[in-house]
Protein backbone atom coordinates (compact mmCIF):
# COMPACT_ATOMS: atom_id res chain seq x y z
CA UNK A 1 0.00 0.00 0.00
CA UNK A 2 1.80 3.49 -0.80
CA UNK A 3 1.97 6.09 1.44
CA UNK A 4 1.28 9.49 1.78
CA UNK A 5 4.81 11.21 2.56
CA UNK A 6 3.56 14.87 2.47
CA UNK A 7 2.23 16.67 5.43
CA UNK A 8 -1.59 17.82 4.46
CA UNK A 9 -3.08 21.45 4.91
CA UNK A 10 -7.22 20.91 5.36
CA UNK A 11 -8.46 23.97 3.50
CA UNK A 12 -11.89 24.69 4.77
CA UNK A 13 -14.31 27.73 4.43
CA UNK A 14 -14.58 29.84 7.64
CA UNK A 15 -18.65 29.11 9.23
CA UNK A 16 -20.50 32.23 9.45
CA UNK A 17 -21.23 33.35 13.06
CA UNK A 18 -24.86 33.93 11.99
CA UNK A 19 -26.86 30.75 12.99
CA UNK A 20 -29.79 31.79 11.23
CA UNK A 21 -28.87 33.14 7.70
CA UNK A 22 -29.64 31.34 4.62
CA UNK A 23 -27.85 28.22 4.31
CA UNK A 24 -26.12 28.09 8.24
CA UNK A 25 -26.62 24.68 8.44
CA UNK A 26 -24.87 23.55 5.21
CA UNK A 27 -21.81 25.87 6.03
CA UNK A 28 -21.66 24.55 9.46
CA UNK A 29 -21.72 21.15 8.18
CA UNK A 30 -18.29 21.55 6.76
CA UNK A 31 -16.60 21.38 10.19
CA UNK A 32 -17.74 17.22 10.13
CA UNK A 33 -16.09 17.35 6.91
CA UNK A 34 -13.12 18.63 8.26
CA UNK A 35 -13.13 16.28 11.57
CA UNK A 36 -13.62 13.29 9.43
CA UNK A 37 -10.64 14.25 7.10
CA UNK A 38 -8.33 14.51 10.38
CA UNK A 39 -9.60 11.93 12.31
CA UNK A 40 -8.35 9.41 8.98
CA UNK A 41 -5.50 11.49 8.46
CA UNK A 42 -4.18 10.38 12.34
CA UNK A 43 -5.27 6.66 11.49
CA UNK A 44 -2.85 6.97 8.52
CA UNK A 45 0.00 8.54 10.50
CA UNK A 46 -0.02 11.30 8.22
CA UNK A 47 0.73 14.49 10.19
CA UNK A 48 -1.77 17.76 9.07
CA UNK A 49 -3.23 21.11 9.78
CA UNK A 50 -6.58 22.67 9.05
CA UNK A 51 -7.06 26.54 8.11
CA UNK A 52 -10.14 28.56 7.56
CA UNK A 53 -10.23 30.78 5.34
CA UNK A 54 -13.16 33.90 4.09
CA UNK A 55 -12.08 35.03 0.88
CA UNK A 56 -10.01 34.55 -2.01
CA UNK A 57 -7.19 36.84 -0.80
CA UNK A 58 -6.92 34.70 2.55
CA UNK A 59 -6.89 31.67 0.51
CA UNK A 60 -4.02 33.31 -1.60
CA UNK A 61 -2.62 34.22 1.84
CA UNK A 62 -2.86 31.45 3.35
CA UNK A 63 -1.52 29.44 0.81
CA UNK A 64 1.71 31.94 0.01
CA UNK A 65 2.38 31.19 3.82
CA UNK A 66 2.52 27.13 4.11
CA UNK A 67 4.89 24.94 4.07
CA UNK A 68 2.34 21.68 2.89
CA UNK A 69 2.30 20.92 -0.80
CA UNK A 70 -0.99 18.80 -0.34
CA UNK A 71 -4.18 20.91 0.23
CA UNK A 72 -7.14 18.76 1.15
CA UNK A 73 -9.79 21.18 -0.45
CA UNK A 74 -12.80 21.78 1.83
CA UNK A 75 -13.70 25.24 0.59
CA UNK A 76 -17.35 25.55 -0.18
CA UNK A 77 -18.82 29.25 0.18
CA UNK A 78 -16.45 32.49 0.20
CA UNK A 79 -17.50 35.81 0.93
CA UNK A 80 -18.71 38.19 -0.33
CA UNK A 81 -19.40 35.59 -3.39
CA UNK A 82 -19.81 32.31 -2.51
CA UNK A 83 -18.97 30.90 -6.11
CA UNK A 84 -15.42 32.27 -4.90
CA UNK A 85 -14.85 29.01 -3.59
CA UNK A 86 -14.87 27.33 -7.20
CA UNK A 87 -11.48 28.75 -7.59
CA UNK A 88 -9.45 27.40 -5.14
CA UNK A 89 -8.08 24.91 -7.24
CA UNK A 90 -6.76 27.42 -9.63
CA UNK A 91 -5.43 29.40 -6.68
CA UNK A 92 -3.54 26.09 -5.52
CA UNK A 93 -2.35 25.26 -9.13
CA UNK A 94 -1.16 28.95 -8.82
CA UNK A 95 1.14 28.64 -6.07
CA UNK A 96 2.28 25.11 -7.52
CA UNK A 97 0.47 22.73 -4.91
CA UNK A 98 -1.35 19.87 -5.21
CA UNK A 99 -5.64 20.04 -4.45
CA UNK A 100 -7.81 17.67 -3.77
CA UNK A 101 -10.87 17.20 -5.66
CA UNK A 102 -12.31 18.56 -8.54
CA UNK A 103 -10.76 21.51 -10.37
CA UNK A 104 -12.32 25.34 -10.69
CA UNK A 105 -13.79 24.29 -14.48
CA UNK A 106 -15.79 21.43 -13.22
CA UNK A 107 -16.96 22.88 -10.26
CA UNK A 108 -18.00 26.26 -11.75
CA UNK A 109 -20.22 24.53 -14.51
CA UNK A 110 -21.73 22.53 -12.39
CA UNK A 111 -22.68 25.41 -9.76
CA UNK A 112 -24.72 27.07 -13.09
CA UNK A 113 -27.47 23.98 -13.42
CA UNK A 114 -28.94 25.55 -16.24
CA UNK A 115 -25.19 25.53 -17.99
CA UNK A 116 -24.90 21.58 -16.74
CA UNK A 117 -28.64 21.21 -18.12
CA UNK A 118 -27.15 22.26 -21.51
CA UNK A 119 -23.94 20.37 -21.54
CA UNK A 120 -25.80 17.20 -20.13
CA UNK A 121 -28.38 17.61 -22.74
CA UNK A 122 -25.58 17.76 -25.46
CA UNK A 123 -23.95 14.77 -24.34
CA UNK A 124 -27.13 12.65 -25.38
CA UNK A 125 -28.10 12.50 -21.62
CA UNK A 126 -31.92 12.74 -20.20
CA UNK A 127 -32.65 16.10 -18.51
CA UNK A 128 -35.55 17.28 -17.53
CA UNK A 129 -37.22 20.38 -19.24
CA UNK A 130 -36.56 23.64 -18.24
CA UNK A 131 -36.10 27.12 -18.46
CA UNK A 132 -34.36 30.50 -16.65
CA UNK A 133 -35.97 33.54 -15.32
CA UNK A 134 -33.73 36.56 -14.87
CA UNK A 135 -34.75 38.73 -11.91
CA UNK A 136 -36.96 41.48 -13.54
CA UNK A 137 -37.66 39.20 -16.67
CA UNK A 138 -41.51 38.25 -17.04
CA UNK A 139 -42.04 34.45 -17.27
CA UNK A 140 -42.65 33.41 -20.96
CA UNK A 141 -45.70 30.99 -20.27
CA UNK A 142 -45.70 29.89 -23.71
CA UNK A 143 -42.36 28.28 -23.26
CA UNK A 144 -43.00 26.25 -20.34
CA UNK A 145 -43.40 22.32 -19.94
CA UNK A 146 -46.20 20.60 -19.04
CA UNK A 147 -46.52 21.54 -14.12
CA UNK A 148 -45.91 20.24 -12.32
CA UNK A 149 -42.55 22.36 -11.12
CA UNK A 150 -39.80 22.81 -9.53
CA UNK A 151 -38.31 26.42 -8.68
CA UNK A 152 -35.05 26.74 -7.52
CA UNK A 153 -32.02 29.04 -7.17
CA UNK A 154 -29.93 28.72 -10.36
CA UNK A 155 -26.37 28.95 -8.68
CA UNK A 156 -27.26 27.17 -4.84
CA UNK A 157 -26.17 23.43 -3.64
CA UNK A 158 -27.04 21.97 -0.52
CA UNK A 159 -30.79 22.07 -1.73
CA UNK A 160 -30.46 25.99 -0.46
CA UNK A 161 -33.86 27.59 -1.46
CA UNK A 162 -35.55 24.15 -2.32
CA UNK A 163 -38.80 23.49 -0.15
CA UNK A 164 -42.42 22.79 -0.37
CA UNK A 165 -42.86 25.83 -1.44
CA UNK A 166 -40.66 25.40 -4.57
CA UNK A 167 -43.25 22.59 -5.52
CA UNK A 168 -45.86 24.06 -7.72
CA UNK A 169 -48.91 22.73 -9.62
CA UNK A 170 -50.13 25.68 -10.92
CA UNK A 171 -48.51 27.63 -13.98
CA UNK A 172 -49.99 30.65 -13.22
CA UNK A 173 -50.07 32.89 -10.00
CA UNK A 174 -48.46 30.05 -7.78
CA UNK A 175 -45.10 29.95 -10.06
CA UNK A 176 -45.20 33.36 -10.22
CA UNK A 177 -44.96 33.56 -6.55
CA UNK A 178 -42.55 31.20 -6.33
CA UNK A 179 -40.03 32.59 -8.84
CA UNK A 180 -40.26 36.13 -7.24
CA UNK A 181 -39.33 34.38 -3.92
CA UNK A 182 -36.09 33.07 -5.43
CA UNK A 183 -35.33 36.66 -6.57
CA UNK A 184 -35.95 38.28 -3.99
CA UNK A 185 -34.20 35.68 -1.14
CA UNK A 186 -31.56 34.89 -3.41
CA UNK A 187 -31.16 37.22 -5.68
CA UNK A 188 -30.49 34.74 -8.45
CA UNK A 189 -32.17 33.49 -11.64
CA UNK A 190 -34.57 31.48 -11.30
CA UNK A 191 -34.64 27.85 -12.91
CA UNK A 192 -38.00 26.28 -13.38
CA UNK A 193 -37.68 22.45 -13.90
CA UNK A 194 -40.45 19.89 -14.90
CA UNK A 195 -40.91 17.48 -11.84
CA UNK A 196 -39.98 14.32 -13.28
CA UNK A 197 -40.52 10.65 -11.51
CA UNK A 198 -40.92 9.91 -8.27
CA UNK A 199 -37.79 7.74 -7.39
CA UNK A 200 -34.78 9.50 -6.67
CA UNK A 201 -31.47 7.49 -7.18
CA UNK A 202 -27.88 9.18 -6.04
CA UNK A 203 -24.81 7.47 -7.73
CA UNK A 204 -21.32 8.29 -5.77
CA UNK A 205 -18.59 7.73 -8.42
CA UNK A 206 -14.82 7.79 -7.41
CA UNK A 207 -11.49 7.64 -8.93
CA UNK A 208 -8.44 6.17 -8.06
CA UNK A 209 -5.24 6.80 -10.02
CA UNK A 210 -6.37 6.56 -13.03
CA UNK A 211 -9.50 3.70 -12.48
CA UNK A 212 -13.06 5.69 -12.44
CA UNK A 213 -15.36 3.77 -10.28
CA UNK A 214 -19.39 4.00 -9.67
CA UNK A 215 -20.03 2.74 -6.30
CA UNK A 216 -23.33 1.22 -5.08
CA UNK A 217 -26.28 3.00 -5.83
CA UNK A 218 -28.10 4.63 -3.34
CA UNK A 219 -31.97 5.51 -3.11
CA UNK A 220 -33.77 8.11 -1.21
CA UNK A 221 -37.30 6.88 0.14
CA UNK A 222 -39.55 8.96 0.67
CA UNK A 223 -41.96 7.25 3.96
CA UNK A 224 -45.13 8.82 4.90
CA UNK A 225 -45.40 11.45 2.34
CA UNK A 226 -48.97 10.52 0.47
CA UNK A 227 -50.00 11.58 -2.58
CA UNK A 228 -49.80 15.34 -2.39
CA UNK A 229 -46.45 15.98 -0.40
CA UNK A 230 -43.61 16.76 -3.67
CA UNK A 231 -41.36 13.44 -3.46
CA UNK A 232 -38.39 15.87 -3.34
CA UNK A 233 -35.07 16.21 -1.25
CA UNK A 234 -35.30 19.50 -0.23
CA UNK A 235 -33.20 21.29 2.37
CA UNK A 236 -34.67 20.22 5.38
CA UNK A 237 -34.44 16.38 4.84
CA UNK A 238 -30.70 17.49 4.93
CA UNK A 239 -30.15 19.94 7.04
CA UNK A 240 -33.27 20.04 9.92
CA UNK A 241 -32.93 16.72 12.30
CA UNK A 242 -36.14 17.76 13.90
CA UNK A 243 -38.87 17.85 10.69
CA UNK A 244 -40.80 15.88 9.20
CA UNK A 245 -38.41 15.56 5.64
CA UNK A 246 -35.54 14.67 7.71
CA UNK A 247 -36.97 12.11 9.59
CA UNK A 248 -38.61 10.42 6.60
CA UNK A 249 -36.28 10.76 3.60
CA UNK A 250 -34.29 7.15 4.47
CA UNK A 251 -31.22 6.34 2.57
CA UNK A 252 -31.00 2.89 0.63
CA UNK A 253 -28.14 1.20 -0.01
CA UNK A 254 -27.57 -0.69 -2.20
CA UNK A 255 -30.93 0.30 -3.93
CA UNK A 256 -33.54 -1.99 -4.92
CA UNK A 257 -33.33 -1.79 -8.35
CA UNK A 258 -33.65 -4.55 -11.56
CA UNK A 259 -29.96 -5.21 -12.99
CA UNK A 260 -30.95 -3.98 -16.04
CA UNK A 261 -31.68 -0.40 -14.28
CA UNK A 262 -29.27 0.01 -12.51
CA UNK A 263 -26.69 -0.54 -15.19
CA UNK A 264 -28.45 1.88 -17.56
CA UNK A 265 -28.35 4.69 -14.29
CA UNK A 266 -24.19 3.42 -13.59
CA UNK A 267 -23.88 4.28 -17.42
CA UNK A 268 -25.74 7.51 -17.01
CA UNK A 269 -23.67 8.40 -14.17
CA UNK A 270 -20.44 8.22 -16.02
CA UNK A 271 -21.25 9.98 -19.03
CA UNK A 272 -22.32 12.93 -16.97
CA UNK A 273 -18.94 12.37 -15.03
CA UNK A 274 -17.43 12.67 -18.46
CA UNK A 275 -19.62 15.73 -19.88
CA UNK A 276 -18.27 17.78 -16.90
CA UNK A 277 -14.55 16.84 -16.55
CA UNK A 278 -14.92 15.64 -12.77
CA UNK A 279 -12.29 14.13 -10.89
CA UNK A 280 -11.09 12.38 -7.53
CA UNK A 281 -14.77 11.54 -6.56
CA UNK A 282 -18.37 13.33 -7.51
CA UNK A 283 -22.18 12.37 -7.00
CA UNK A 284 -25.10 12.26 -9.46
CA UNK A 285 -28.66 12.79 -8.97
CA UNK A 286 -30.78 11.20 -10.99
CA UNK A 287 -35.06 10.71 -11.37
CA UNK A 288 -35.84 7.67 -12.03
CA UNK A 289 -40.22 7.74 -13.63
CA UNK A 290 -42.36 4.45 -12.65
CA UNK A 291 -42.16 3.85 -16.82
CA UNK A 292 -38.41 3.24 -16.31
CA UNK A 293 -37.30 6.72 -18.14
CA UNK A 294 -34.21 8.04 -16.41
CA UNK A 295 -33.52 11.76 -15.78
CA UNK A 296 -30.25 13.30 -14.77
CA UNK A 297 -31.11 16.29 -12.31
CA UNK A 298 -27.32 17.59 -11.17
CA UNK A 299 -23.65 16.52 -11.38
CA UNK A 300 -22.13 17.67 -7.69
CA UNK A 301 -18.49 17.79 -7.80
CA UNK A 302 -16.97 17.48 -4.45
CA UNK A 303 -19.79 16.13 -2.32
CA UNK A 304 -20.92 16.15 0.95
CA UNK A 305 -18.01 13.66 3.28
CA UNK A 306 -19.23 14.26 6.39
CA UNK A 307 -19.62 10.68 8.22
CA UNK A 308 -23.34 10.86 7.77
CA UNK A 309 -23.59 11.65 4.21
CA UNK A 310 -24.59 9.71 1.24
CA UNK A 311 -21.25 9.59 -0.25
CA UNK A 312 -19.54 7.99 3.11
CA UNK A 313 -22.74 5.63 3.00
CA UNK A 314 -21.63 4.45 -0.79
CA UNK A 315 -18.44 4.52 0.54
CA UNK A 316 -19.44 1.45 3.62
CA UNK A 317 -21.39 -0.60 0.96
CA UNK A 318 -18.49 -0.44 -1.25
CA UNK A 319 -16.14 -1.74 1.92
CA UNK A 320 -13.69 1.19 1.67
CA UNK A 321 -12.78 2.44 4.68
CA UNK A 322 -12.99 6.03 4.89
CA UNK A 323 -9.28 6.47 5.49
CA UNK A 324 -8.45 4.57 2.36
CA UNK A 325 -10.81 7.00 1.05
CA UNK A 326 -8.90 9.97 2.18
CA UNK A 327 -5.65 8.34 0.87
CA UNK A 328 -6.98 7.58 -2.31
CA UNK A 329 -7.57 11.51 -2.95
CA UNK A 330 -4.54 12.33 -1.59
CA UNK A 331 -2.53 9.80 -3.57
CA UNK A 332 -4.31 11.11 -6.51
CA UNK A 333 -3.75 14.85 -6.01
CA UNK A 334 -0.07 14.06 -5.73
CA UNK A 335 0.22 12.43 -8.88
CA UNK A 336 -1.66 15.08 -10.81
CA UNK A 337 1.25 17.22 -12.14
CA UNK A 338 1.75 20.31 -10.24
CA UNK A 339 1.39 23.17 -12.88
CA UNK A 340 5.03 24.36 -13.98
CA UNK A 341 5.64 28.23 -14.24
CA UNK A 342 5.42 29.21 -18.33
CA UNK A 343 9.62 28.46 -18.62
CA UNK A 344 9.19 24.79 -18.31
CA UNK A 345 6.17 25.03 -20.29
CA UNK A 346 7.46 21.93 -22.19
CA UNK A 347 7.23 19.26 -19.24
CA UNK A 348 3.83 19.87 -18.63
CA UNK A 349 2.90 18.69 -22.55
CA UNK A 350 4.95 15.41 -22.11
CA UNK A 351 2.27 13.44 -20.64
CA UNK A 352 0.52 11.61 -23.98
CA UNK A 353 -1.90 8.86 -24.32
CA UNK A 354 -0.54 7.26 -20.60
CA UNK A 355 -2.21 10.43 -19.02
CA UNK A 356 -5.94 9.45 -20.66
CA UNK A 357 -8.70 8.25 -17.74
CA UNK A 358 -9.06 4.24 -17.03
CA UNK A 359 -12.52 3.34 -16.57
CA UNK A 360 -14.01 -0.07 -15.55
CA UNK A 361 -17.27 -0.85 -17.22
CA UNK A 362 -20.03 -3.90 -17.38
CA UNK A 363 -18.87 -5.79 -20.53
CA UNK A 364 -20.97 -4.80 -23.53
CA UNK A 365 -21.97 -6.95 -26.86
CA UNK A 366 -19.82 -4.73 -28.75
CA UNK A 367 -16.65 -5.25 -26.49
CA UNK A 368 -16.89 -9.07 -27.61
CA UNK A 369 -14.58 -9.38 -30.94
CA UNK A 370 -12.18 -6.38 -28.68
CA UNK A 371 -11.91 -8.58 -25.97
CA UNK A 372 -11.47 -12.08 -27.69
CA UNK A 373 -8.53 -10.51 -30.17
CA UNK A 374 -6.32 -9.56 -27.14
CA UNK A 375 -6.92 -12.45 -25.35
CA UNK A 376 -5.92 -14.40 -28.72
CA UNK A 377 -2.94 -12.31 -28.82
CA UNK A 378 -1.24 -13.07 -25.16
CA UNK A 379 -0.43 -16.58 -26.60
CA UNK A 380 -0.96 -17.66 -23.00
CA UNK A 381 -4.31 -19.78 -24.65
CA UNK A 382 -4.46 -23.14 -26.77
CA UNK A 383 -7.75 -22.92 -29.19
CA UNK A 384 -9.43 -24.99 -26.69
CA UNK A 385 -9.15 -22.43 -23.75
CA UNK A 386 -9.99 -19.69 -26.28
CA UNK A 387 -13.38 -21.53 -27.01
CA UNK A 388 -14.41 -21.63 -23.39
CA UNK A 389 -13.19 -17.80 -23.24
CA UNK A 390 -15.80 -17.37 -25.63
CA UNK A 391 -18.62 -19.24 -24.19
CA UNK A 392 -18.22 -17.11 -20.96
CA UNK A 393 -18.03 -14.04 -22.02
CA UNK A 394 -20.71 -14.65 -24.44
CA UNK A 395 -22.48 -16.09 -21.15
CA UNK A 396 -22.10 -12.82 -19.26
CA UNK A 397 -22.94 -10.41 -21.53
CA UNK A 398 -26.26 -12.54 -22.27
CA UNK A 399 -27.23 -12.58 -18.95
CA UNK A 400 -25.93 -9.70 -17.63
CA UNK A 401 -25.43 -8.61 -13.93
CA UNK A 402 -27.54 -10.87 -13.03
CA UNK A 403 -25.85 -13.79 -14.23
CA UNK A 404 -23.66 -16.05 -12.88
CA UNK A 405 -20.13 -14.80 -14.73
CA UNK A 406 -19.57 -11.07 -13.43
CA UNK A 407 -17.38 -9.75 -16.96
CA UNK A 408 -15.81 -6.02 -16.56
CA UNK A 409 -14.11 -4.58 -19.67
CA UNK A 410 -11.19 -2.12 -18.84
CA UNK A 411 -10.88 1.16 -21.04
CA UNK A 412 -8.21 3.74 -21.35
CA UNK A 413 -10.28 6.84 -23.51
CA UNK A 414 -12.01 4.54 -26.52
CA UNK A 415 -9.11 1.53 -26.27
CA UNK A 416 -10.04 -1.84 -25.21
CA UNK A 417 -7.13 -2.48 -22.52
CA UNK A 418 -8.36 -5.55 -20.11
CA UNK A 419 -10.54 -8.05 -19.13
CA UNK A 420 -11.80 -9.33 -15.76
CA UNK A 421 -14.72 -12.56 -15.28
CA UNK A 422 -15.33 -13.60 -12.03
CA UNK A 423 -18.26 -15.39 -10.22
CA UNK A 424 -19.99 -17.18 -7.18
CA UNK A 425 -18.17 -21.14 -6.45
CA UNK A 426 -21.44 -23.31 -7.14
CA UNK A 427 -22.21 -24.60 -3.49
CA UNK A 428 -20.21 -22.01 -1.42
CA UNK A 429 -21.29 -19.67 0.51
CA UNK A 430 -19.16 -16.24 0.13
CA UNK A 431 -16.39 -18.56 -2.45
CA UNK A 432 -15.76 -16.79 -5.59
CA UNK A 433 -13.91 -17.66 -8.42
CA UNK A 434 -11.38 -15.55 -10.88
CA UNK A 435 -12.32 -16.81 -14.27
CA UNK A 436 -10.19 -15.08 -16.86
CA UNK A 437 -7.98 -11.95 -16.01
CA UNK A 438 -6.21 -10.43 -19.51
CA UNK A 439 -4.69 -7.33 -20.34
CA UNK A 440 -3.94 -6.12 -23.68
CA UNK A 441 0.00 -6.77 -24.88
CA UNK A 442 0.52 -3.54 -25.69
CA UNK A 443 -0.77 -2.18 -22.67
CA UNK A 444 1.07 -4.74 -20.48
CA UNK A 445 3.72 -3.70 -17.60
CA UNK A 446 1.69 -0.22 -16.59
CA UNK A 447 -0.31 -2.02 -13.39
CA UNK A 448 -3.63 -2.68 -15.28
CA UNK A 449 -2.98 -6.31 -14.12
CA UNK A 450 -3.11 -5.50 -10.50
CA UNK A 451 -5.75 -2.99 -11.15
CA UNK A 452 -8.21 -5.48 -12.59
CA UNK A 453 -7.65 -8.10 -9.78
CA UNK A 454 -8.06 -5.15 -6.76
CA UNK A 455 -11.57 -4.16 -8.84
CA UNK A 456 -12.65 -7.52 -8.81
CA UNK A 457 -11.76 -8.37 -5.08
CA UNK A 458 -13.70 -5.14 -3.96
CA UNK A 459 -16.61 -6.33 -6.34
CA UNK A 460 -16.88 -9.66 -4.33
CA UNK A 461 -16.53 -8.28 -1.75
CA UNK A 462 -19.35 -5.85 -2.04
CA UNK A 463 -21.15 -8.96 -2.80
CA UNK A 464 -20.32 -10.02 0.74
CA UNK A 465 -17.28 -12.47 -0.90
CA UNK A 466 -14.81 -13.94 1.93
CA UNK A 467 -12.52 -16.17 0.03
CA UNK A 468 -11.54 -15.71 -3.75
CA UNK A 469 -9.49 -18.53 -5.62
CA UNK A 470 -7.27 -18.45 -8.71
CA UNK A 471 -6.48 -21.32 -10.99
CA UNK A 472 -3.62 -21.26 -13.32
CA UNK A 473 -1.11 -23.72 -14.73
CA UNK A 474 2.49 -25.14 -13.61
CA UNK A 475 4.26 -24.59 -16.95
CA UNK A 476 6.94 -22.59 -17.06
CA UNK A 477 5.04 -20.21 -19.36
CA UNK A 478 3.18 -19.60 -16.43
CA UNK A 479 5.22 -18.70 -13.89
CA UNK A 480 4.72 -15.01 -14.64
CA UNK A 481 1.03 -15.28 -13.69
CA UNK A 482 2.00 -17.59 -10.53
CA UNK A 483 4.37 -14.52 -9.38
CA UNK A 484 1.16 -12.09 -10.20
CA UNK A 485 -1.20 -14.06 -7.55
CA UNK A 486 1.99 -14.19 -5.16
CA UNK A 487 2.48 -10.77 -5.36
CA UNK A 488 -1.05 -9.70 -5.01
CA UNK A 489 -1.53 -11.68 -1.73
CA UNK A 490 -2.65 -15.20 -2.71
CA UNK A 491 -1.15 -18.33 -1.39
CA UNK A 492 -0.58 -21.63 -3.25
CA UNK A 493 -3.44 -23.78 -1.75
CA UNK A 494 -3.97 -26.50 -4.21
CA UNK A 495 -1.68 -28.58 -6.82
CA UNK A 496 -2.59 -31.41 -8.99
CA UNK A 497 -0.33 -33.18 -11.07
CA UNK A 498 -0.37 -33.44 -14.83
CA UNK A 499 -3.89 -31.92 -14.91
CA UNK A 500 -4.19 -30.07 -17.71
CA UNK A 501 -1.97 -32.82 -19.61
CA UNK A 502 1.29 -34.49 -18.94
CA UNK A 503 3.82 -32.03 -16.79
CA UNK A 504 1.17 -29.52 -17.01
CA UNK A 505 -0.17 -29.01 -13.12
CA UNK A 506 -3.25 -27.44 -12.14
CA UNK A 507 -2.07 -24.62 -9.68
CA UNK A 508 -4.77 -23.24 -7.61
CA UNK A 509 -3.75 -19.87 -5.52
CA UNK A 510 -6.31 -18.19 -2.78
CA UNK A 511 -7.28 -15.26 -0.78
CA UNK A 512 -9.27 -14.03 2.07
CA UNK A 513 -10.86 -10.81 2.09
CA UNK A 514 -11.19 -8.91 5.16
CA UNK A 515 -14.69 -8.67 6.29
CA UNK A 516 -16.37 -6.01 4.66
Amino acid sequence: MKDIREPVLILHHAVPRDAGATGAESDAGVMDEVHAVARALEELGVSYRAAAVRDLTDVAVTLQNSQERLIFNLVENLQPRPADAMLVPSICDAFRKSCTGNDSVSQTISQDKWRTKAILAAAGLPVPLGLVVNPGERLEAASLPPPPYIVKPLWADASEGIDAKSFVRDPGRPLRRAIARVHKTFRHPALVEQYVGDREINVSILQRGRLIRVLPLAEIQFRGYGSRRPRIVDYAAKWHPKSFQYRNTIRVVPANLSPATARRIRQCALAAWNSLGCRDYARVDLRLASDGRIYVLEVNPNPDISPQGGFAAALKAAAIPYPEFVRILCLNSLEREIPSPPVARPRAQRQGRKSERVALRWSEAADRDAILQFVKETAFFHVGELSVATEVLDDAIRQGPSGDYQSYTLMQGKEFVGWVCFGPTPCTQGTFDVYWIAVAPRCQGRGYGKLLLKQAEELIQARQGRLVLAETSGRALYNSTRHFYLAAGYHEVSRVPEFYAPNDDRVIYAKYLPRA
